[in-house]
């Protein structure tokens, strides 16, 4: 009870010294006690649910009528054009804001009424993290090791070793990169069933960068169950088990990535008009024209039934690629810039 108060105490005093204030990854009972929740429905059911979610400003809908339910251990992608809902998302789910309409539930407590226990099973990262600027970085873990009890010390030290963080340097003489590095060490550090990371790897150089992903690798496979949101495309792939794209506020996409690594996109010049394909493959695939000789044909399953009609039709310079999560997103891009206009 002691120490707890002694920390409560610093918190105050360390921000009213601070112009700044703290963002994300920080959780107190200001009562002075730490308890665990017990989740609120079994883990079999899963850990994210959101159910017509809406946030509006007015006439303006940040959010509208969002569903999508997030199972434990997977990896989850959040993919969108800046203002597209992402941030708002997030920020519902951590209760930051209200929601206008719908609800969300994180280990079946409500993220907005039941939000300190909803904390208390996640550790966040904010898309820009505030940190403690006339601290030095060892000085900052241990901070946030003393005043949230699920945030290992020593496990901290180990991540931003990993990091190739210097941890005698203060931050306010870090560089960009390397408070992202800081913050990452004492966000991973939480042993909790959620995390809810927001562009994780900004301002990081490519190692560092597939350092992150291989820590988030990890969580998954220690049963964490992790929220991705980032504009980088080939880390959403390479990471994520499943991706959902926002688009002007609703959820327009919801993608299976092993699904989407199955899609593969032929490119070709027809030295003739194309033989009808077979029913069952007529109803898979999509053929048009990109101008008066070549063709694209994007297939959602198994190229085998493909080749074979493909080897009967007049084609030449013929190029078979993974569709890819680049040419999801830019048809969604693509269409809603379209629609605006």
């Amino acid at each position: 009870m002691a120490a707890v108060k002694r920390s409560l105490r610093c918190v105050r005093r360390i921000a009213n010294m601070e112009s700044e204030r703290l963002q994300g990854f920080l959780v107190i009972n200001w009562n002075g006690f730490w308890m665990q929740p017990t989740l609120g429905k079994s883990m079999v059911e899963p850990l994210v649910v959101v159910e017509d979610l809406t946030k509006a400003y007015g006439d303006f809908f940040a959010l509208r009528n969002c569903n999508l339910s997030i199972p434990t251990g997977q990896v989850f992608g959040l993919l969108g054009p800046n203002g597209a809902g992402k941030s708002t998302l997030i920020r519902l789910l951590l209760g930051f804001l209200r929601p206008t309409a719908g609800r969300a539930a994180i280990g079946g407590f409500d993220c907005y009424r039941q939000r300190v226990a909803a904390h208390r099973l996640l550790s966040y990262l904010p898309g820009d993290p505030r940190l403690f600027r006339t601290m030095n970085g060892r000085q900052v873990l241990k901070f946030f090791s003393q005043v949230r009890p699920d945030c290992d010390y020593q496990r901290a030290l180990r991540i931003a070793a990993r990091l190739d963080l210097n941890l005698s340097r203060w931050v306010l003489l870090m560089s960009t990169g390397m408070r992202q590095k800081l913050a990452l060490a004492a966000v991973l550090a939480v042993e909790q069933p959620l995390l809810v990371l927001d562009e994780p790897t900004t301002n990081l150089d490519p190692t560092v960068r597939g350092v992150v992903l291989e820590m988030i690798r990890e969580a998954q496979t220690a049963g964490r169950t992790v929220i991705f949101s980032s504009h980088v495309l080939s880390e959403i792939e390479e990471v994520c088990d499943r991706v959902v794209i926002l688009r002007q506020g609703q959820l327009v996409h919801d993608q299976s990535i092993r699904d989407l690594m199955k899609q593969h996109r032929v490119i070709a010049v027809a030295t003739a008009p194309l033989p009808s394909p077979p029913p069952e493959l007529a109803a898979n695939i999509s053929i048009r024209n990109l101008d008066q000789q070549r063709i694209q044909i994007d297939s959602p399953d198994s190229l085998h039934s493909l080749l074979r009609w493909l080897s009967d039709c007049p084609l030449r310079d013929v190029q078979i690629q993974p569709i890819g999560l680049r040419a999801i997103y830019d048809r969604f891009h693509s269409e809603g810039e379209a629609n605006h206009d």
